[in-house]
């Protein structure tokens, strides 16, 4: 578990991106490649990733060069995912470029230690092998990060959406509280789950604030730098409403379900609407997820909302389902 400490300035600094962060959004894209867990939520990109990369020519350069510094592990380097790379893929490039060769043979060495880096990780010193890598990153990114920025753009949108009406209802600290099921708000402290691999340890903002960036290629945990002397940035997943026919192909055989034990509990089609709710989702939204009708969605949200685990608003025609904190604290112990 990663513990945030927060002051009442760094509560006042706290902000949401309105951006993806795109090195980010390639070291995430990275890892669904490395993984099939959630490839449900994916599976479309994950179709067109695989044949741009082979149209670009790019899947040497993916297998000997980016998996082997973006292990899907307990550490990959802080500076391939800069800060700065909030503000757009120039400055995290110029970031990348600017970095120390201490920093970058250091942060290698963590690599090394922790999962293994690959033999030339310490070229990457010098600034001629820093520019080859950017010349990469852009060439992957534009190859099938880009090709979603729609997708990418809208679904963060509704997430900030969601998350201005937590600051209406309860300031700053209530959007905080609504951030789970990964991530619960115990005034001061904003506990994070973390991959299990990694130990818990505690980030103390000292009047820093905190970016949430969030992030449409994450799965499941949100990330942190692991250098607590960086500005505080932690990126978390936008869990994902599924294509109608994957989902169904998902939940029919559990590969790579996080809500496994709620489909049997709740059945196939109340475990996808709770899944779809925990970042807010409409009645249509719900029905494409489960591949049900919208009266079927309706009458499911009404039973999930009876049990106290949503809470429904109307805003204008449509109706907005989310999250109460036992539904909350139900989804985040089907996915522990």
């Amino acid at each position: 578990m990663l513990r945030i400490h927060f002051s009442d300035a760094d509560l006042a600094r706290t902000r949401v991106s309105a951006t993806p962060d795109p090195l980010w959004e390639v070291a995430a894209s990275l890892h669904r490649l490395q993984s099939r867990i959630g490839r449900w939520a994916y599976a479309g990109w994950y179709r067109m990733a695989r044949q741009r990369l082979r149209e670009k020519g790019l899947e040497r350069a993916v297998r000997t060069v980016l998996l082997p510094l973006y292990p899907r592990a307990a550490y990959f380097p802080d500076f391939l995912t800069p800060g700065h790379a909030a503000d757009g893929w120039d400055a995290g490039a110029e970031s990348i470029l600017a970095t120390s060769p201490q920093r970058v043979l250091g942060e290698m060495a963590i690599l090394d230690r922790t999962v293994g880096a690959p033999p030339w990780a310490g070229q990457l010193a010098r600034p001629d092998a820093r520019k080859e890598l950017v010349r990469i990153l852009r060439a992957y990114h534009e190859a099938v990060v880009d090709p979603y920025k729609e997708q990418v753009g809208a679904r963060i949108e509704a997430e900030r959406a969601v998350r201005v009406r937590g600051v209406l209802d309860g300031a700053v600290e209530g959007m905080l509280a609504g951030l789970g099921p990964m991530m619960r708000w115990r005034h001061p402290v904003l506990e994070v789950t973390y991959p299990k691999q990694i130990s818990d340890r505690d980030l103390f903002l000292n009047g820093r604030g905190l970016n949430l960036v969030p992030s449409y290629f994450n799965w499941a945990e949100p990330v942190a730098f692991a250098d607590p002397e960086l500005p505080p940035v932690l990126w978390y997943s936008l869990l994902h409403e599924p294509d109608a026919r994957d989902a169904v192909r998902a939940f029919a055989d559990g590969a790579g379900d996080p809500s496994k034990p709620l489909t049997a509990l709740l059945g196939r089609a109340r475990a996808v609407a709770l899944y779809a709710a925990s970042t807010g989702a409409t009645t249509g939204e719900i029905a494409r997820a489960a591949g049900v009708s919208a009266s079927a969605a309706s009458r499911h949200a009404t039973a999930l909302r009876d049990a106290g685990l949503l809470t429904s608003i109307r805003n204008g025609q449509t109706v907005l389902h989310t999250l109460t904190p036992v539904g909350a604290a139900m989804l985040r112990a089907a996915r522990s």
